[in-house]
């Protein structure tokens, strides 16, 4: 059981971190280096000349590409060894998992620590105004534990009891709030702040649209080969 798991989560998490990596270096990064041309000062917004809205940025740098692209692969190792762990506790309760219904499984990751949290902490680019880092942290942290409790008990739960709890628990998180800077300020045009959200979540769905498919894949493989 042990070594299904793992070997699972390795393969699933390693070939979507792979392939999230390369996502991100072909939209996300393009947007962070562009940001971070405002934050330095090489760039100013709103100055006396305009300024052209695509910049020449770095190019490949093969240290810098290739250990992000080793994070994730790590970040989304991590990820399957929590989705395949949720994954097996369902299987237990008559739960199908495959590469098919892991996809609804990805999906519920995605709310759970893309969307959630970012309903009301959207992702941000360098330079731009933020609260503390540790209090956002403390309710990122709890707003994705708090989704991954509701999800559950939207899926296995059963009675009004468990699907308004599932309410309760969705919604608290935003109705105390995420913390917030004391003011709005940054040299990062809003465009850009904007377009890095967009892309992040886009991303964060793709990937674990991925993650899900592959760990039911793999979980239902490994079963299959230890039957």
């Amino acid at each position: 059981m042990f070594s299904r798991f793992l070997t699972s989560a390795l393969f699933a998490g390693a070939s979507a971190g792979l392939l999230t990596g390369l996502l991100q270096l072909y939209f996300v990064q393009p947007v962070l280096l562009h940001a971070e041309l405002y934050e330095t000062g090489a760039l100013v917004h709103f100055g006396a000349d305009p300024v052209s809205a695509h910049p020449d940025l770095p190019g490949f740098d093969a240290v810098r590409d290739g250990l992000s692209l080793i994070f994730t692969m790590l970040t989304y190792t991590a990820y399957a060894l929590i989705l395949l762990a949720a994954m097996s506790l369902g299987e237990e309760r008559g739960a199908v998992i495959d590469g098919r219904w892991g996809i609804l499984w990805g999906v519920a990751g995605f709310v759970a620590f893309h969307l959630a949290p970012g309903f009301s902490l959207a992702p941000e680019v360098p330079g731009v105004a933020a609260a503390d880092i540790t209090a956002r942290q403390i309710w990122w942290f709890a707003t994705a534990a708090a989704a991954l409790v509701a999800l559950w008990l939207l899926a296995f739960g059963k009675g009004w009891g468990a699907w308004i709890g599932a309410a309760v628990l969705l919604m608290a998180p935003h109705v105390v709030g995420a913390p917030e800077p004391e003011s709005f300020s940054g040299p990062v045009p809003t465009e850009i702040g904007a377009l890095f959200a967009a892309r992040a979540l886009g991303i964060g769905l793709a990937a674990w649209v991925l993650l899900g498919s592959f760990a039911g894949f793999f979980w239902q493989r490994e079963g299959a080969q230890s039957a």
